[in-house]
């Protein structure tokens, strides 16, 4: 049976659909509406992908039937048969790959949040260590990154920093979601603090979040009446003040209790305008998650958790160490890690989730 017999159903519907998504992207009108144009735009690269992947299967499954019936033949083509039979096998497994559901929201930019956590200020140190390894991958991606608040800490670390990750949009189907989802967590760092005189290894630990960036502002309903907001003066390290008026902003959702402070801006509308950016962020990502603890098939697929008090990765520096301890992946060069080379480590994230959920797609 030809190999892509098993996917025939499936790739029927996705053809019929990419088909449907041309006809709306010829449509003059989408493009009136940029939130609707960039949502279609984005499904329509997803599905190309299949669709090229299909056609380069049905392609390789016709060289091979032809390569069969030369071998039998002549034996000279034996060779060739396998070789192809071999790069069927490769593309069949591709193509069953892309077919897996994916997320939805993986085309899109992030808003992260990196918290010192236990440890002081050499968690805050570490915060920021963090940052420059994700601002460094990103710059090797391609993507941008843009600071939106910080409170530094006395010795130049984080305590806390968002910023802004934003793809350069070449690939629709390949956002920034799609791989710093799965970055959400604590991350434990291992090593002696700079504060440290005795050259003991200390345990701290920092925090990450991140959200998926929403599109349009339509897109997440925010009732003005829902919000609670203050102003007061923005203030650095040991608390002394940085600006003379009230600049800084507090959005509180009183509905969640969701909370938003921003100070990075010297003008209080700056401010205020990256804190609704970062509160519809986050009320996005908690209708996803509650939508997502309703579906327990999603939920225990998901390698990326909703806890995000989960520990998720430890980075060793006496052994320049890197240890994800979801995925089992483990690496002895973390200078280069924290470097920017976090691709194998995301990687295996990546892998380790589509392995999950074609195993369940097998078990129904």
């Amino acid at each position: 049976m030809s190999s892509r017999a098993e996917f025939s159903d499936s790739l029927n519907s996705l053809r019929a659909e990419h088909a449907d998504l041309q006809e709306q992207l010829a449509d003059p009108e989408l493009h009136a509406n940029p939130a609707r144009a960039k949502k279609v735009n984005r499904r329509y690269a997803e599905l190309s992908q299949i669709i090229a992947a299909d056609d380069r299967l049905e392609q390789l499954e016709s060289d091979l039937e032809a390569a069969e019936e030369l071998a039998k033949e002549d034996d000279m083509f034996a060779d060739e048969a396998d070789e192809t039979r071999s790069r069927v096998a490769e593309q069949t497994e591709k193509l069953r790959r892309l077919l897996i559901p994916r997320d939805p929201d993986d085309g899109r930019d992030v808003i992260m949040e990196i918290k010192g956590g236990e440890g002081g200020e050499e968690s805050a140190l570490f915060a920021a260590d963090l940052l420059r390894m994700y601002s460094h991958y990103a710059e090797s991606r391609g993507w941008k990154v843009e600071m939106l608040d910080a409170t530094t800490s006395d010795l130049g670390g984080y305590k806390d920093v968002q910023v802004a990750i934003k793809s350069n949009a070449n690939d629709p189907a390949e956002g920034v979601w799609a791989s710093l989802k799965y970055e959400g967590g604590v991350h434990r760092v291992q090593r002696v603090p700079a504060t440290e005189s005795q050259g003991r290894i200390h345990t701290s630990t920092t925090g990450v979040l991140v959200f998926p960036e929403v599109d349009e502002p339509e897109e997440v309903q925010i009732d003005q009446n829902d919000l609670k907001i203050d102003v007061y003066r923005s203030s650095g390290p040991g608390g002394q003040s940085v600006n003379t008026t009230d600049s800084a902003v507090r959005i509180t959702h009183v509905p969640t209790g969701i909370v938003v402070s921003m100070q990075n801006e010297k003008s209080q509308i700056q401010n205020r305008a990256a804190a609704m950016r970062v509160l519809q962020a986050r009320l996005l990502a908690r209708q996803q998650e509650e939508r997502a603890a309703a579906e327990a098939d999603v939920r225990s697929s998901q390698i990326r958790s909703m806890d995000r008090s989960e520990r998720i990765r430890t980075y060793n520096f006496p052994e320049n160490r890197i240890a994800d301890h979801r995925t089992g992946y483990k690496a002895y060069n973390l200078d280069h890690v924290l470097g920017g080379a976090l691709g194998p480590v995301i990687e295996s994230a990546i892998v380790a989730d589509e392995e999950a959920r074609l195993a369940q797609l097998g078990e129904k």
